[in-house]
């Protein structure tokens, strides 16, 4: 793995390393692309899966799935983006899901990404408002 790998938070790292090979270069390019475009993130591991925190608010993050690599936008319901589905009504949550590195658009990830540091939801304090959202900005 390239010199990216080795400076990427280490649990994230840990993480790709343990997958199947199937997804581990999907999952090192979504990581690559989420740490180029958000430099000031803190990620980690969280409910054991990678995701990237912009002030302590979920921003972004991926697992692995059934249909494959899903890649969550915590606040992605509102980026009025049709390339990412939004599952359900009661957050504002909405993802891709790739089955393979090739289906990696790095423009719509960017521009996805930089949504997210605009369009954000309160998941930091969604216990203490008992499950309602306040949008941040």
């Amino acid at each position: 793995m390239n010199n990216i790998f080795q400076e990427m938070n280490q649990e994230i790292r840990e993480y790709i390393k343990s997958q199947t090979i199937d997804f581990k270069e999907i999952l090192l390019r979504l990581a690559q692309i989420i740490d180029e475009n958000l430099p000031e993130a803190e990620s980690k591991i969280w409910h054991r899966h990678p995701v990237w925190f912009l002030e302590g608010n979920p921003t972004v993050g991926f697992s692995i799935q059934k249909p494959g690599v899903r890649l969550m936008f915590w606040s992605g319901a509102d980026f009025g983006e049709k390339g990412l589905k939004v599952l359900g009504k009661k957050f504002k949550d909405a993802s891709i899901f790739y089955q393979h590195v090739s289906e990696i658009d790095q423009e719509d990830l960017t521009r996805w990404l930089e949504k997210s540091k605009a369009i954000q939801w309160d998941y930091k304090n969604i216990v203490k408002r008992k499950g309602e959202l306040v949008r941040l900005r």
